[in-house]
Order: structure tokens, then sequence, then C-alpha cells
């Protein structure tokens, strides 16, 4: 396999990791919330690298006040 079929293939997985994402961002807000704390969690841990743990808040998403229902954003804290 050549270097430029390799890289072909890798740019049109990252387009369909992004694809999948926006879809279940869209049709299903609360598992995309979950999914991104299971995510972050790991990486937020103590003794962690620093560089970890800022990805991992990066990852992790805006916290939601007791009285929004986290389902379409419309309601809570402004997106990121």
């Amino acid at each position: 396999m050549t270097a430029g079929l390799v890289l072909q293939y890798v740019v049109v997985a990252l387009a369909v990791l992004l694809s999948a994402w926006v879809v279940l961002k869209k049709q299903a807000p609360n598992a995309a919330r979950r999914l991104r704390i299971a995510l972050a969690l790991p990486l937020m841990r103590e003794g962690r690298p620093a560089w970890m743990r800022v990805l991992g808040r990066r990852i992790a998403p805006v916290p939601i006040a007791a009285n929004t229902c986290g389902g379409c954003d419309s309601c809570g804290p402004p997106r990121r």
C-alpha cells in the first residue's frame, strides 16, 4: 500500500467519525453527553500528566444546571 492510499483511508475514516458524531449529537444528545463524560473522566484522574488533564477538560461537557433536561441545549448553558 502506498502512503497516498493510507492517507486517503485516514481522511475517509475521520470524515465518517465526524459525521457519526454530528448525527449522534443531533439524534441522541444525552447519549453523546454520557459518552463525552465517559471519555473525559479517565483523562482527568489524579496523577495523569497535565496535558492529559487539559484534554479531558476540553472533552468534558459543560455542566448543566439541576433544573434543565440536558436534551437540546436550548434552555441550558451556552454551547462550546
